[in-house]
Formats: C-alpha cells, structure tokens, sequence
C-alpha cells in the first residue's frame, strides 16, 4: 500500500514536470515571437526615421539653395543699384563741374561788364565834364525846377488826403469812445451842507461868545457859516480833505449833543481816523469800477486820498475813473493792451495825493510811488507823458494822453477860475507856513483872511505881533490880490497835568 503511494506521487511529480516543461515551452516561444515582433517594429521605426531625418535634411538642404539664391538675386540687385549710383554720381560731378565753370565764366563777364561801365563812366564824364554825382544832382535839379510846383502840389495833396483819413478815423474812434461813456460832471464847490435837526442846535454850535465854533474852526482850518438858511450850516474851504474831516466830526458831535472846546478836540481826531479809514474803501471801489483788482493796498489807499482832491474844479478821482475807461476802450479800438493803458490812467495822477507834502511835480511823484510799490514797468510808461515830461516810449502812453485831454475838455469838466482861485488860497498857505514857530495856517473868508496858529514855545506873546506884522509884509510883497488880507496870529498855551 505505501508503495502504491510512492508511485503515484512519482508519477505525479513526474507529469508535473512534463506539463511544466511544455509550458516554459510555449512561454519561451512567445517570448520569442514578442522579441521578434519588437525588433521588426524597431526596424520598420528605425527606417521611418531615416526616411523622415533625410526628407527634412533634403527641405534643409533645398531651403539653403533657395536662400542662397534669392542672397545672389539681392546682392546682384545692389551691385546694380550701386552701379546706378556711380552713374549718378558720376552726372551730378559732371553737372557741378559744368555749373561751376559756367560761374565763374559769368563771375568773369560780370568784372568785366563792371571794368567797361567804369570806362563808359569815365568816358561819358570826360566827354560831359562832369562826375556821376555832379550829373546825378543837375539833372534832379532840372527836374525839380521843371516840375516843382507840380510835385509840391502832389505831395500837399498826398499829405492832406492821409491826414483826413487820419482824422476822419481818429475821430470816429473819439466820437465812439465819448458816446459809449456818458457820465455826468459835477463839479466840487469849495462849501459843504450840514444837515441839522434842528435850529436850535445851531445855538450849541456857536456856543457862549462864540467859544465853540472858534474852536471848531481853529481845529479844523474850516468857516463855519451860520445863516438864516433852516437847519442847515455851511462848511467853507478850499480844502475837500479839511471839509470832510469838518463835516464828520461836526455830525458826530450832533449825534453825541455835548458840544464844547474839549469834546470838539476829541471828535476832530476821531474824524481824521475815519477818513483815513475810508479812503482804502474809497479807492478799493474805483479800481473795482474799472475791473483793475491787483493793487498794493500802499496804492489803493493813496487812491482814495484823490477823492478829496481836485484840478481846476474836477474831482481828481473822479476824472482818474473816467480816464481809465476811455482809456480802456480806445486800447480796444487800437488793438492795445487794454490793462497797461487803464491802469496807466487810473495812476496817472496819484502823485497828487502827496504832493501837497512832499516837494516835486505829481508826475516825478507818482513815478517814485509806482516803483516803489513793483508796479509794472509798462504802467509807468503809460502815465509818466500826459504832460509831456518824459517821452512818449509805449503805444499805451498816447492813449493815456488822449484819454485825459477827452476827460479835461468836456463840457462842465473843469473850471479854470476855480483852479487859480484855489492856488491862491494854497500859495497863501505856504508863505505864512514858512515863517519860523508857526504850527499850521488856514486861508478862510475866500482868501481875505489867514489865521496862524504858532507854538507857544517858540513865540512870545511880543513875538505874536512881530510875526503878524512879517507874514502881513511878506504877502504883500509877493503876491497880487484884491481888497486886503487879514493875518491872525494865535498863541494858545494849554497846560495839562494829572492827579495821582
């Protein structure tokens, strides 16, 4: 029995290995027939890529060829155009040449066309015994004689024809100008109206004996008129500025009710601070009017001050405004700057807001304040000839001119006896204000009294007498009037002292 075992796992084994071998077998051959499959797809890979290797070498190798032949095709087209080129050159060279030979042959045909009008030259001036200047000057001279009153016609004729159409146009330029700006003239008068509310007020005023209104007109420097006319009393100076301040200070006192000596003195002052307040606005507004907004407020405050000035009756300020548009409007007309020649004429006159201070022409003076202030250089130019005093350097400064005589010679503008009567006044003034001690001076009673107020430390009451006596000698020395002029020296001694 257990052999029967043994053989069968014998034979068992035995066909295990058979079966085993005859699937190595079988395994080995498909291994082989893959190899063989593999190695033939190699081949078939391989030759695919040589033919492919060699077809794109062969598009490489054709590419080169056609590149080389279109470089040959190129560099033969620009060995060509070069040849052109030469050709060209070679033209242009002969051209040149050409031209520059057929130069100079004229160069020397013009020498001696040159050389043979300077022989006929001297032959005909040996012939007629004359040079070519001598030839030239006689027969200028036949002509003018033959045709001089022909030519003198001519020319009157030429030079009055372009002078009427100058004139006919300036003068539509004027007409227009004047015609657009229509603004009426008032002359300023040497008396100003104070409103009362009252006639009994007027008893305040006077004060007892008088001692209110001789201090108020001492204050001042301003006749104080007081008539019959109701609830109304006359402020009479020359002066605009010392009639405002008048004005002010007798309304303020008004308004307050207590009006004596000490209370005068406090509102005079306190009249003088508000005018000096008033005239930057006073100024701001004219340069607002005209459209003029960048100036100094140095400039628009001495602007102001014009308003309480006035040449031959006309406000100064006033106949600056009116000029400053007129001014503007003929620049337009003109093609000019219409800036340069309004501010031009706005500042033309504001020297004379100091002049009565400081010695010198308003033109030098206002000239000295417009540098002062950088003010344009072309704006100086503008103003400084209106009279003539410097010369005419800008367009600008002729509109400036013309602006102020259309200004000045308006009907109503201005009133020359007015003028002298106020230089008048002015000259008075100074006379008696250069004598040694005097504080101030007022011309009052229209120039037929003057009263000097003088220091009492510098003059005695002796010394009062003296100094009336010499201002009286001295005006009548040196200037002309009519009737006689009072002089009224007053010595005033205040003093003060406080209790502590």
């Amino acid at each position: 029995m257990g052999g029967l075992v043994l053989l069968g796992l014998a034979i068992g084994y035995f066909f295990r290995l058979f079966i085993a071998g005859r699937q190595f077998q079988s395994l080995e051959s498909k291994s082989k027939n893959l190899v063989d499959k593999a190695e033939s797809q190699a081949k078939d890979i391989i030759v695919e890529a040589k033919d492919k290797a060699a077809a794109i070498i062969n598009a490489a190798v054709q590419e080169e060829k056609d590149r080389k032949g279109e470089l040959r095709r190129f560099e033969d087209r620009l060995l060509k155009k070069e040849d052109s080129l030469d050709q060209d050159r070679k033209q242009l060279e002969t051209g040149l040449n050409r031209q520059r030979q057929a130069l100079e042959e004229l160069n020397a045909q013009r020498e001696d066309l040159k050389k043979l009008e300077e022989r006929t030259v001297k032959d005909l001036e040996a012939i007629a015994g004359l040079s070519r200047d001598e030839a030239k000057n006689k027969i200028f001279e036949e002509i003018r004689n033959r045709h001089h009153e022909e030519l003198a016609v001519m020319l009157a004729g030429l030079e009055r024809e372009k002078r009427d159409q100058i004139e006919a146009k300036s003068l539509e330029i004027i007409t227009s100008v004047i015609q657009r700006y229509s603004r009426s003239h008032v002359t300023d008068i040497t008396t100003t109206a104070v409103n009362l509310p009252n006639d009994e007020i007027k008893g305040k005023i006077i004060g007892r004996e008088g001692r209110n209104i001789r201090a108020f007109e001492r204050l001042t420097g301003v006749e104080v008129i007081v008539d019959e006319t109701p609830e109304a009393i006359i402020l009479s100076s020359f002066d605009p500025w010392r009639r405002e301040i008048a004005k002010i200070a007798l309304e303020n006192l008004i308004r307050d009710g207590r009006i004596q000596p000490a209370k005068i003195e406090e509102q005079v002052e306190s009249a003088r601070d508000q005018l000096e307040a008033r005239v930057e606005k006073i100024g701001e507004e004219a340069a607002y009017d005209v459209g003029i907004v960048d100036l100094p407020k140095e400039v628009v405050r001495l602007l102001g001050r014009l308003n309480f000035r006035t040449s031959y009756g006309q406000n100064v300020l006033a106949h600056s405004v009116e000029m400053a548009h007129i001014s503007g409007m003929l620049a337009a007309e003109l093609g000019l700057r219409i800036n340069v020649a309004k501010k031009g004429a706005l500042l033309h006159d504001i020297g004379k807001a100091i002049d009565q201070e400081v010695e010198g022409t308003h033109v030098e003076l206002g000239r000295k304040l417009l540098k002062k202030f950088n003010i344009d250089e072309d704006v100086v130019k503008a103003m400084e000839s209106h009279h003539d005093d410097y010369p005419y350097s800008i367009p600008e400064a002729h509109v400036v001119t013309a602006a102020d005589v259309i200004s000045a010679a308006r009907p109503g503008a201005r009133r020359e006896t007015l003028e002298k009567y106020i230089k008048r006044l002015e000259d008075l003034e100074k006379i008696v204000n250069a004598f040694d001690g005097v504080k101030q001076s007022f011309a009052i009673s229209a120039g037929r009294e003057v009263r000097v107020f003088v220091t009492p430390e510098k003059v005695d009451d002796f010394g009062a007498l003296n100094l009336a006596k010499n201002i009286a000698a001295k005006i009548k020395s040196d200037m002309q009037y009519p009737g006689e002029i009072k002089v009224t020296v007053i010595r005033e001694v205040k003093a003060v002292e406080y209790a502590r």
